[in-house]
């Protein structure tokens, strides 16, 4: 009976998915057991498949002609693969939740996140990635852009809800998006909820 080749099957997984792609351990759980993906993930950062950006956390680097070098990965990429290594329901919030709306063009000087899990700092080159625990109403049974535009929405604050906002949210939340989240939302605070109703009306 052939020997299981695990590192070409994560290799090979690994190859699928695009440049920038953000891995963990439990990415593989289903090819193996943890100490051997570790030597396996190991091994293809020592070929250059991967890179490692904090202990138990690779990518697909993504080489940029223009600049002459690797293309950092999307901090939010990163945070969502600690997540999922961990098990947590996390959302962006405060000034994370705004730019990946577009809401504001100003890059966080931390990338910010209500989570089900513990608080949690992690850091790497200059990107400091935080997790805060909340309660579980913000982000259970919540479809992702639902507890996004929630956290998004209480990072302005009532008074600075405008026009502009309202508009902007309108437009990039598909028509599903906006049924699913007049139903989702009626748990929310009280003037988070009217303001989705505008949105969604």
């Amino acid at each position: 009976m052939d020997r299981p080749d695990y590192l070409n099957e994560i290799r090979n997984r690994i190859k699928a998915e695009k440049y920038g792609s953000v891995f963990v351990a439990t990415d593989f759980a289903d090819i193996t057991e943890n100490v051997k993906i570790g030597v396996c993930l190991s091994r293809l950062e020592e070929e250059k498949t991967l890179l490692r950006i904090m202990r138990g956390v690779y990518y697909k680097p993504e080489y940029s002609s223009l600049l002459g070098e690797y293309i950092a990965p999307a901090p939010d990429a990163v945070a969502h693969a600690i997540a999922r290594n961990f098990g947590w329901t996390i959302v962006p919030c405060g000034d994370t939740a705004l730019n990946l709306l577009g809401l504001s063009t100003q890059v966080p000087a931390a990338w910010v996140y209500v989570s089900d899990g513990p608080y949690k700092e992690y850091a790497y080159g200059d990107v400091v990635i935080k997790f805060k625990r909340t309660a579980n109403k913000d982000i259970s049974h919540l479809s992702f852009k639902t507890a996004l535009t929630i956290q998004a929405l209480k990072a302005l604050g009532k008074e600075h809800i405008t026009d502009s906002v309202t508009e902007r949210l309108k437009r990039i939340l598909s028509e599903k998006e906006q049924i699913k989240m007049l139903i989702e939302a009626k748990a929310t605070t009280a003037w988070v909820y009217k303001i989705i109703k505008t949105i969604c009306s």
